[in-house]
């Protein structure tokens, strides 16, 4: 039986539980050779959607999701996925091998290259503002590409870390 792996990371407004939202949930999906990317966005965001995409997942991974993703996602929803899954923190990985930084500054340290290299967590926030201000479908689309290149590079730096 093959083990299923999710990748998750989210994008929000701002880094306070409580005072922030989540803005977009990415969950890259890995099953032997099968992937599947599946993402969330404003008020498609929800407990059981996200319960839903997590259906028969082993594992899920993330970096700095123990103390950002997970406690994040459980404070605006209500649901524990530390609790209700078994979860690795690539961040620790990291620095048991001595790669320090966030996300992006890893993927640099170890050759992982982005097609959206200038691209950060304010950004993130900044492109979000814009869409909903203006109703900028430019805005949206780069927000989750970037989602998505986060999501799809755990996955790439989980197997040079394990």
């Amino acid at each position: 039986m093959s083990v299923t792996e999710a990748y998750l990371d989210i994008e929000t407004t701002g880094l306070i539980y409580g005072a922030s939202e989540i803005t977009v949930v990415g969950i890259y999906l890995c099953c032997g050779d099968q992937t599947e990317f599946v993402q969330f966005v404003g008020r498609d965001i929800t407990a059981q959607a996200i319960l839903e995409a997590l259906e028969g997942v082993d594992i899920i991974y993330t970096y700095n999701g123990s103390r950002f993703d997970l406690p994040f996602i459980h404070s605006q929803f209500g649901i524990n996925l530390a609790q209700m899954f078994h979860h690795r923190d690539l961040m620790y990985d990291c620095w048991s091998k001595n790669l320090r930084g966030g996300l992006k500054g890893v993927e640099r340290q170890v050759g992982i290259t982005r097609r959206l290299p200038d691209m950060n967590g304010w950004e993130a926030v900044k492109l979000w503002w814009k869409y909903v201000d203006s109703f900028d479908l430019d805005a949206l689309e780069k927000l989750c590409e970037y989602n998505k290149e986060d999501v799809v590079n755990l996955k790439t730096l989980r197997d040079m870390l394990i």
